[in-house]
């Protein structure tokens, strides 16, 4: 038995889609899982939106998350020689045939199809023409099969059984004498040995036109496994255009790559009642039986709570690192404050579900000069500056800050001005934070240097 080998096969032309990364997670497990190979190839022989940016995107993507190749990514443009050859040994070999309808012709034919509500398929005029036109540039069509049925043994689908007289006699070497889809698609798979084919349900026509390919090559098939697709919270089918589609919506906002893996690993894919996954676990865990055949919808809230755990969990160095790597590019470099967030992040990530809300916790630590939001400094009345005044002058004093010293403080002022914990400890987060919202309030005070408390209250009271 060959050893198993999978492979994700994006297109270059757009950002990574969500769905995309499962696809490509699902592909890498399973191999890991069965110590095999796992290839990343590059499907850019559409020269016209193809972009290096969008490839780029694509590895650095994939590498954010864990997932890594084992081979140098494989270009399918650079093997389009072999594409071409193998469509015109299918030719010589009586298995396609030059089609010379016009364009036109077609977009007629189309249009009525359209009219008629049918689906179109070309009407095979050019199947067995005998006399070939001249002067007129022609494509290569493959020959399907017209009678009987095929059945795609699908490891997740089951038995799919269609007739063959719904294939088409797809194109498979354009007049330019480039290759389409699905002849690139079979010759890679084939030239690459994989074993296994792990992609969205949404390619099962693909395949079975695919699998003519390789069956009137003498290949060796591939197993299919098609999953079904994710879709948004209102149950469509989700797309590129919608809100937190690609990897970078998610990264923006600070959800983490550990997180994120572990959301969409469990998205239409379970192993008993077990949710968390570390990635050692995913790898020794995962397997086919375990992908479910309905659709998936996209659930931020689960992403966040996911994301909110692992926050929790981490080592904070490790915690440290992803924020100063997400502040770096979507905010500003805290490097100068580094020990000061360092020492504060068991509290900072309290609350918080990513690395934006750790950033914004963070902010009167980030900022040397803060800015206090209008309506909160509507509630520093004349009783909430003197419990300021009075707090300052008892602070002043102190010369062992802990939380057992500033409660004495603390409670020494609610007795004194008849009030409650709130009534001190919202003018303290105010004239300190800016905003009545925010950490802990003796969380606050000591993470802050000393000097630092008192310029703060000092421009208040």
């Amino acid at each position: 038995m060959s050893k198993v080998a999978t492979r994700f096969a994006p297109s270059p032309t757009g950002p990574l889609h969500i769905g995309g990364v499962r696809t490509a997670l699902f592909n890498w497990l399973f191999s890991k899982n069965q110590q095999g190979l796992f290839y990343l190839r590059i499907e850019d022989t559409d020269k016209e939106r193809s972009k290096d940016e969008y490839k780029k995107q694509i590895i650095q993507s994939l590498k954010w998350i864990g997932i890594q190749t084992d081979k140098e990514e494989y270009i399918q443009s650079k093997k389009i020689k072999k594409h071409v050859e193998i469509a015109n040994k299918l030719l010589d070999k009586g298995f396609a045939y030059k089609c010379y309808c016009t364009e036109q012709k077609i977009e007629e034919e189309k249009k009525r199809a359209k009219q008629k509500k049918l689906p179109y398929i070309y009407n095979r005029k050019c199947r067995d023409l005998k006399d070939a036109p001249k002067d007129i540039n022609s494509v290569i069509r493959f020959k399907s099969k017209i009678e009987g049925s095929s059945t795609l043994n699908d490891l997740v689908q089951g038995k799919v059984n269609i007739e063959n007289v719904t294939i088409e006699d797809f194109i498979i070497l354009r007049k330019d004498g480039t290759p389409t889809y699905n002849l690139s698609a079979a010759v890679d798979d084939n030239e690459m040995s994989i074993t296994h084919i792990i992609r969205g349900d949404d390619h099962k026509m693909n395949t079975f036109k695919q699998m003519q390919i390789f069956q009137n090559m003498n290949w060796n098939l591939p197993t299919y496994v098609h999953i079904p697709l994710i879709h948004t919270s209102e149950g469509k089918k989700l797309s590129k255009r919608d809100k937190a589609s690609t990897l970078d919506d998610y990264k923006k906002i600070g959800i983490m790559p550990d997180a994120l893996r572990n959301y969409l690993l469990r998205l239409g894919w379970s192993f008993q009642d077990k949710e968390i996954f570390t990635l050692e676990e995913s790898i020794k865990h995962f397997n086919i039986e375990g992908i479910g055949k309905s659709p998936s919808k996209l659930d931020m809230s689960r992403i966040l709570s996911m994301n909110e755990h692992y926050i929790k969990n981490m080592n904070e160095n490790d915690l440290y690192d992803h924020l100063k790597e997400f502040c770096e590019i979507y905010k500003d470099k805290i490097d100068s404050k580094e020990e000061k967030i360092k020492k504060s992040l068991s509290f900072l990530k309290n609350k918080a579900k990513t690395l934006e809300d750790i950033y914004n916790n963070a902010q009167y630590i980030i900022k040397d000069n803060i800015q206090i939001l209008p309506e909160d400094l509507k509630i520093l009345d004349n009783l909430s500056k003197k419990v300021l005044s009075d707090f300052l002058k008892e602070y002043e004093k102190l010369s062992n800050l802990n939380k057992e010293s500033l409660e004495k403080i603390i409670n020494s002022l609610i007795s004194n001005h008849k009030t409650n914990f709130k009534g001190v400890g919202q003018p303290l987060r105010i004239a300190l934070v800016g905003s009545k919202f925010g950490p802990g309030i003796y969380d606050i005070i000591l993470s802050l240097e000393k000097n630092e408390v008192i310029k703060r209250l000092k421009t208040i009271a």
